[in-house]
């Protein structure tokens, strides 16, 4: 049943659409007039061109169906504001963004500060990054770490190799032993090439007690961290010095941030920088800047800065996304330069306009378009020359849906520009003579179908199947 409900609907939004094509007669007009007060400055709307705002009563100059009147706003919100329902606002995942840089309200008085935002992640200190590498040639008979994330510790066991050259020296060891008295410069030397191999105190002892040559050796790691990289496998073969495994000490780590070029004047090492990560969001790390880089890159114009952080307990974690803020002088920035930037995500294009929804309360779901100037791509973001001001919060994520409200309630939206009522010409439509009964048919079908529409834009699934079950 319900099924059959949804299918009514949707034949009568399509037959509310042909309907467009033919006028109700001058009749409805009549009617419409009469109900509407003659002290109030009634604007006029067409139903299915909620684009249309004209101050007089007519045909629409897009399809020339009567005209109605346009509903009061009793939200008190403006001709190009709307407003979206908490409902539809988590269905359609929408999310905002403050951007831009804001001035520091921590002290008013000092006006010659500005606070400047970065954006960049962690990664790993790379100066604490190191290799672990094979002591000795051979072949990998047991690897014990396989996977990157796994943490070794300085003098674990890490894997065991059979080493020809390895027993081969062992076999001079065991020769040495017996003329140890009589050349005792020998033994010392072939005893400190096993130790060179890194063949422990311990394995050196077995082999003197037992005369003995080890087959296959334990190699231990030197080094302590977790594994970024593993580059061998069981049954390779290695040379001397050949690398096992990549390992980062994550005891410290990089923060690196993007600065953009117009900005790289205002940043000095030594200055102090504020940082908040997405994962601890409520937690402030001060640090100081220790390294600018000197190239800049030139797809994102922007240049690299970074400052090392302390780890405990590897809180911090290589790829966390950060943001942070530079405390610089005015007469440092750049003025109108001064770069504002908004996400990919955020700008919708229509030809030559490029605009973005701004949310304009900060307190409700309330947004309206504004169009904006673009200037270069900077990575995943777009300068913006023109259009918003420090501060504003504007749409990242569900533009197409706000933009889909915004036309449903006859406001400014991505496919239609809201028309200037001085400069809109209301062209005469030839009226199509219809028989009476069937206007009048027509003009009950597209009652029903504004109120199954009005259900539509309230999201209110109930309503819709109430009054598409009314249709029949």
């Amino acid at each position: 049943m319900k099924k059959k409900q949804i299918v009514i609907a949707l034949v009568i939004l399509v037959l509310g659409m042909l309907i467009g094509k033919f006028a109700l007669g001058n009749s409805s007009a009549t009617k419409v007039e009469e109900h509407v007060s003659e002290t109030k400055k009634v604007r006029w709307t067409c139903s299915m061109h909620p684009e249309i705002d004209l101050p007089e009563f007519g045909p629409c100059p897009k399809c020339g169906m009567d005209l109605i009147p346009k509903e009061d706003n009793s939200e008190g919100l403006s001709s190009s504001e709307f407003k979206m329902s908490e409902n539809a606002m988590a269905l359609a995942n929408i999310e905002t963004l403050e951007i831009g840089v804001k001035n520091d309200t921590k002290n008013e008085k000092d006006t010659n500060e500005n606070l400047l935002s970065l954006s960049g992640k962690i990664m790993a200190n790379e100066k604490a990054t190191s290799v672990q590498t094979a002591h000795f040639g051979g072949r990998i008979e047991k690897l014990k770490y396989r996977s990157i994330g796994e943490y070794i510790k300085k003098g674990s066991l890490i894997a065991t190799v059979y080493s020809p050259e390895l027993v081969t020296a062992q076999n001079e060891f065991v020769e040495a032993l017996s003329i140890k008295n009589a050349q005792p410069e020998l033994y010392k030397a072939v005893r400190n090439k096993l130790k060179n191999w890194k063949i422990s105190e311990n394995q050196i002892q077995q082999i003197e007690q037992t005369k003995k040559a080890i087959t296959n050796f334990n190699m231990y790691a030197n080094v302590s961290g977790y594994i970024d990289e593993v580059l061998v496998q069981e049954g390779n073969h290695l040379k001397e010095g050949s690398p096992l495994f990549r390992v980062s000490n994550l005891g410290t780590v990089w923060a690196m941030f993007d600065v953009y070029e117009q900005d790289i004047k205002n940043i000095k090492i030594g200055q102090q920088i504020t940082i908040k990560s997405n994962a601890y969001p409520n937690e402030e790390i001060k640090a100081s800047i220790n390294y600018i880089d000197p190239n800049l890159d030139v797809n994102t114009r922007t240049v690299q800065i970074r400052t090392t952080l302390k780890n405990s307990g590897t809180k911090l974690k290589p790829g966390m996304l950060l943001v942070a803020k530079v405390l610089v002088k005015n007469k440092n920035l750049s003025g109108k330069t001064n770069i504002i930037s908004v996400p990919k995500t955020a700008i919708m294009w229509t030809g030559k306009r490029s605009i973005v929804y701004v949310k304009t309360s900060k307190d409700e779901p309330i947004f309206e378009l504004r169009e904006v100037t673009l200037g270069n791509p900077l990575g995943n973001n777009y300068q913006v020359l023109s259009g918003l001001e420090n501060g504003e919060e504007i749409v990242i994520n569900g533009t197409f849906t706000v933009d889909a409200t915004a036309q449903l309630q006859g406001k400014s939206s991505m496919m239609n520009q809201k028309m200037k009522n001085e400069k809109l010409k209301v062209k005469n439509v030839e009226r199509i003579v219809v028989n009476p009964k069937f206007k009048k048919q027509l003009h009950v079908v597209f009652q029903d179908y504004i109120a199954i529409k009005d259900a539509f834009v309230l999201t209110d699934a109930k309503q819709v199947n109430e009054k598409a079950a009314q249709t029949l």
